[in-house]
């Protein structure tokens, strides 16, 4: 398991574990974040992180990349 920040680009991974206090695992789970769920990352930019979740491209901070383990 590790973080999705380090995700390869273009491969699809799976969410294994959403760490944060519950207004975070909530906010992400809003966006499509979900345990189970299938991901991949689009590309990074400065440590911040755009993927595919859901068929949608969302934009992550480093710092919430970070409690998404793939």
């Amino acid at each position: 398991m590790m973080p999705l920040a380090y995700a390869d680009i273009g491969e699809k991974q799976i969410i294994k574990k959403i760490g944060g206090n519950p207004e975070t695992k909530k906010h992400l789970a809003n966006l499509g974040f979900n345990v189970g769920g299938e991901i991949s990352v689009v590309n990074t930019l400065n440590g911040n992180v755009i993927v595919n979740v859901k068929e949608s491209r969302v934009a992550l901070s480093d710092e919430l990349a970070k409690k998404i383990m793939i």
